[in-house]
């Protein structure tokens, strides 16, 4: 991977687990002064899946395709699922038996029209971007206005 033009932070956040939950994104463009901050709130989800939307809303704000892009998350379920390629795996079986497979689906669909690569952070480390999207994530599970997981199922 060539030097990153877009710097992408994450992450996502549920009260209770399933629950009131949120994600959080902060978006930077290497070497330019741009950055944009998004976040939603969801009546009833799960942490796992405000994770994994969170990467996805972030890599649908792209305008250009190609880009090279670092991802940063606190979620190990979302960066070894794709760095270790177990996604792929779960897509060649059409993610039979697989939690949140319409966000897989999803992610897949918009992760190959880039150049993505994932780095874990260690969340709640006093990493400012991380920081950032926690607080976004928790804000927007607290909203008055909740938006409706359509995909989510309880288990």
């Amino acid at each position: 991977m060539q030097q990153p033009q877009v710097h992408i932070y994450t992450d996502g956040a549920a009260r209770g687990n399933p629950g009131p939950g949120g994600y959080g994104i902060v978006m930077e463009w290497v070497g330019k002064p741009y950055r944009k901050e998004f976040s939603k709130g969801y009546k009833h989800t799960t942490n796992n899946r405000m994770e994994l939307m969170a990467v996805i809303e972030a890599l649908k704000k792209l305008k250009k395709l190609g880009l090279e892009i670092l991802i940063f998350t606190d979620s190990k379920y979302v960066v070894d699922s794709v760095e270790k390629k177990w996604v792929l795996g779960w897509e060649k079986k059409n993610f039979r038996d697989r939690k949140n497979a319409d966000l897989w689906i999803e992610f897949l669909k918009e992760y190959r029209k880039h150049k993505v690569k994932f780095q874990w952070i260690k969340g709640h480390n006093n990493h400012p971007q991380n920081e950032r999207c926690d607080a976004l994530a928790v804000a927007a599970s607290k909203e008055k206005r909740l938006l409706i997981d359509e995909g989510f199922q309880e288990t």
